[in-house]
């Protein structure tokens, strides 16, 4: 699972040691850093229990370690505005 902006995570010590305490972490964008085959560079906010952010990070993480915790909201779809009709302009009388 490759993490979108949105997404919220568990991220426990199964995607990395330096979790021994679990976080739930909002993904804000997955870096593109030069990493070993299987892990990743997320930004994001660490969440506390209420779900408010509490402090930006970037982790390096296995993406095999992650349990995705709420998935972002799927994108609207763009939507194409009909054509204008032409506006009439008529003199106005001033006066």
């Amino acid at each position: 699972m490759l993490p979108r902006s949105g997404d919220v995570l568990n991220v426990t010590s199964a995607a990395s040691v330096q979790f021994i305490r679990p976080i739930h972490f909002r993904v804000i964008r997955v870096l593109d850093r030069p990493t070993y085959d299987g892990w990743l560079w997320l930004e994001g906010y660490e969440l506390n229990a209420a779900g408010d952010a509490v402090n930006r990070r970037s982790i390096f993480v296995q993406r095999a370690g992650l349990d995705l915790v709420q998935a972002a909201p799927q994108p609207r779809p763009h939507t194409v505005r009909s054509a204008r009709r032409p506006v009439t302009r008529t003199p106005v009388r001033v006066g």
